[in-house]
């Protein structure tokens, strides 16, 4: 059944600058590319291609699909993965990645022969979408792109990632645009381990973190003002809880900071359906949490926010959850 939404024109920009009248009716880019698919840790694995596919296919289901203006993901270039990976690192990647079969990074963690190239354009998204963003072509922008990014540290892939995707983009945002301030907020139920590790100490940079506490990856720092607000929720933590979390840990830190751009790590894995971890979460929690940063980043940052997919793991649940989280973003929620 749709939504009773209609959108009479689609758009397919594949990374030019066409159409430019369409494009300015149009909030959201979605930014994407066929390679993220190719990528498969082993069979079986809960993050695997499947989780772009139930995405779109809700996407198109919900009649938002062609309401958003879509993008090739680029691959993120080396100086990109050096604002937050160490030169040691990114030759690893590159140098491990193998030409047939797999390579193993840890129990959690493995290549196959299109793991690099999807890792990029993973990377390489998030930049693309920093750079519409704040070129003025849209609002805000959704990579739906995987691997996710945030469990990769400076120098460690681990937890299904290798390459830390939405601190690379923050880090693009100061570094190349030339902001003075950006703010990272993460709702996966994993906490962000390889974000924390790339911003820490950076003054620029407010990271929030909602998450599960004992889960993977096992630990995080303390909080520091105007640096980092880690907000540990226990299993079972329920919708309620989780907003009232979001509302006196997150959002009294970010009015204080007054980011110029605000950036999310989307992960649906606090879902209750989610078969990795314990939340109570139900897919009105993500449209509501989504709804309050885009509430907040309209009032501080001028609406502009780039999203990336990070986990959630029970199909459906993750579909349906994302279609909400774009939909909010795209400013067409229903109450």
């Amino acid at each position: 059944m749709g939504t009773g939404f209609q959108c009479s024109t689609a758009l397919s920009v594949a990374g030019t600058q066409g159409a430019l009248g369409i494009v300015a009716r149009m909030n959201t880019a979605l930014v994407s590319h066929s390679d993220v698919v190719l990528h498969e840790i082993a069979p079986g694995h809960p993050e695997c291609p499947q989780r772009i596919d139930v995405i779109r296919d809700q996407l198109m289901k919900q009649e938002l699909y062609d309401c958003l203006a879509h993008y090739e993901a680029p691959r993120a270039d080396r100086d990109q993965l050096l604002r937050a990976h160490t030169e040691a690192h990114v030759d690893m990647i590159h140098r491990v990645s193998p030409a047939t079969g797999s390579v193993s990074l840890d129990a959690d963690t493995a290549m196959n022969a299109h793991t690099l190239e999807a890792s990029l354009r993973a990377a390489g998204g998030g930049v693309l979408a920093t750079d519409l963003v704040l070129g003025g072509q849209h609002r805000n922008a959704f990579c739906l792109v995987r691997p996710p990014g945030h469990h990769a540290e400076r120098s460690t892939a681990m937890g299904f990632c290798f390459f830390g995707s939405v601190a690379i983009a923050a880090r693009h945002a100061l570094e190349h645009h030339g902001l003075s301030r950006v703010a990272i907020v993460d709702f996966d139920v994993h906490h962000g381990n390889g974000t924390e590790d790339i911003v820490d100490g950076d003054p620029r940079i407010l990271f929030c973190s909602s998450f599960q506490h004992p889960l993977y990856p096992g630990g995080h720092r303390e909080n520091v003002l105007d640096q980092r607000v880690n907000t540990p929720l226990q299993a079972g933590t329920t919708g309620r809880v989780f907003r009232e979390a979001i509302e006196a840990k997150w959002m009294p830190a970010l009015e204080r900071f007054q980011p110029e751009m605000l950036f999310i790590s989307a992960g649906f894995d606090a879902h209750v359906e989610d078969p990795l971890a314990g939340l109570s979460l139900v897919d009105a929690d993500f449209a509501w949490v989504t709804r309050r940063m885009v509430d907040f980043a309209e009032q501080s940052c001028n609406g502009r926010i780039v999203s990336m997919l990070e986990g959630g793991y029970a199909l459906q649940a993750l579909a349906r959850s994302a279609s909400a989280h774009v939909r909010e973003l795209m400013q067409l929620g229903q109450g």
